[in-house]
C-alpha cells in the first residue's frame, strides 16, 4: 500500500508546486519550492548539482514536502520520507519532461552554463492530507 493516498494523486497531474525541506548541517530546515511529479511509488523532483537542497539530500536523506491544490488551498498533501536515489542519468530528460508540465515549453529554459542536472527520488513513508 502506498503512503500516499489516492484521492491526493491527482495534485501531482496539476501544476501545484511541492515545498521541499531539506535538513541544513547544524539542523535547521531548508524549504525551497520545487516542480515535482509522481511514478506510483517515488516522488520525483530534479535539481542542479551544488545547490544547498542537493548538498542537503546528498548528507542527509530525510526530506518533507507538502503539495497545495492550486484550485483550493485547504487541500494539501504533507509528505515525510527519505530521498532513496540521487542520479544524473536521465535527469536532463526529466527537467524538460517538468518544463512542459509546468511551463508548457518542449526545453527547460532556465539552465545555466555547465549545470548538471539531478534526478532525486523520494520514497514516501507517512503522509498526511486535509481538504
Amino acid at each position: 500500500m502506498s503512503a500516499i493516498a489516492e484521492k491526493y494523486v491527482d495534485l501531482f497531474q496539476k501544476k501545484a508546486f511541492a515545498q521541499l525541506a531539506t535538513l541544513m548541517p547544524d539542523g535547521s530546515p531548508h524549504v525551497s519550492p520545487v516542480w515535482c511529479e509522481y511514478d506510483g511509488r517515488y516522488v520525483l523532483i530534479n535539481t542542479a548539482k551544488g545547490r544547498v537542497k542537493d548538498r542537503n539530500m546528498r548528507r542527509d536523506p530525510r526530506v518533507s514536502l507538502d503539495i497545495m491544490d492550486p484550485e483550493n488551498p485547504y487541500r494539501h498533501l504533507s509528505i515525510r520520507g527519505r530521498v532513496v536515489d540521487m542520479t544524473e542519468q536521465g535527469a536532463d530528460e526529466h527537467i524538460d519532461k517538468l518544463a512542459k508540465k509546468y511551463l508548457n515549453l518542449d526545453r527547460y529554459p532556465n539552465r545555466r552554463p555547465g549545470e548538471v542536472r539531478v534526478l532525486c527520488k523520494i520514497e514516501p513513508e507517512h503522509s498526511f492530507t486535509m481538504g
